[in-house]
């Protein structure tokens, strides 16, 4: 605790902590320090390699042969004008967004490390549109925009 918070008398980990209703549940978020949201954008910038690798070997294992809708290149494959390899790109760091994101609700078991959750994990308990719509009011909450703000 640093002499401003000290003067208020403020808790900081108790005054980063908001909520949202979702399917009749309320959600706590813990909102992040400037230097947390930095290094979750940092994060997002490189995507990881091995798991663009999976994606690219699952999604590109039938397409062994150019066709007319096929290219295939040196370290890529083209299909109907779309790099496969692009979009393995993509669905890895939206996995992970999915996941940094998700990372911020406040737990209600006190000694569970919301670090240890893995997109495999939410995949499994919330279906996508779901984890969509999650990481939207996760977002809302941290940051409102001025149309939720400005009636208050």
């Amino acid at each position: 605790m640093n002499s401003f918070s000290k003067a208020f008398n403020i808790n900081k980990d108790e005054l980063r902590i908001r909520s949202f209703e979702f399917a009749g549940h309320t959600f706590k978020v813990r909102v992040p320090l400037t230097v947390e949201s930095d290094l979750m954008n940092e994060r997002l910038k490189t995507p990881n390699e091995l798991l663009i690798k999976k994606f690219f070997e699952e999604m590109s294992k039938d397409l062994t042969e150019g066709t007319d809708k096929v290219v295939i290149t040196e370290d890529d494959i083209i299909y109907d004008g779309n790099s496969i390899k692009k979009f393995c790109k993509d669905k890895a760091i939206v996995q992970e967004r999915i996941t940094l994101m998700l990372q911020y609700l406040v737990p209600e078991e006190n000694n569970f490390d919301m670090n240890t959750i893995t997109y495999e994990m939410i995949d499994e308990l919330f279906p996508y549109a779901i984890q969509l719509e999650l990481v939207k009011l996760i977002s809302e909450t941290i940051s409102p925009s001025y149309n939720v703000t400005k009636g208050k």
